[in-house]
């Protein structure tokens, strides 16, 4: 019972998940169990600590983007996020991550 699988629903922009489809408006609904869930809030809680420490980064002048790893690991992120929802979604968020794959697939190379 524990790891029955069960619907959540995902804001991509605030790294909200929630059980209920009504709590703001999420992008993508997953299936998934507790132990899927922690993974995906990890993932959320590593790209979000990136994402301050670009923010800092940002008001050094010196430093290039391209230059950064900070961005890199962000762009990492990102890619895992959207894997783990692709691995976990309906087909509406599968159909989704399909069209953006080509943009995906580039943040890998």
């Amino acid at each position: 019972m524990i790891n029955e699988r069960q619907t959540y629903y995902v804001t991509l922009a605030t790294g909200e998940i929630s059980q209920i489809s009504t709590a703001s408006d999420w992008n993508y609904t997953i299936y998934a169990n507790n132990e899927e869930i922690e993974e995906l809030r990890e993932i959320f809680n590593e790209n979000r600590a990136t994402d301050w420490g670009n923010y800092f980064r940002a008001h050094i002048p010196y430093l290039e983007y391209h230059h950064d790893k900070g961005n890199d690991i962000y762009d990492r992120h990102i890619c895992a996020i959207y894997d783990k929802l692709y691995e976990l979604g309906d087909e509406n968020a599968k159909a989704h991550i399909e069209q953006i794959l080509p943009l995906l697939n580039r943040n890998k190379e």
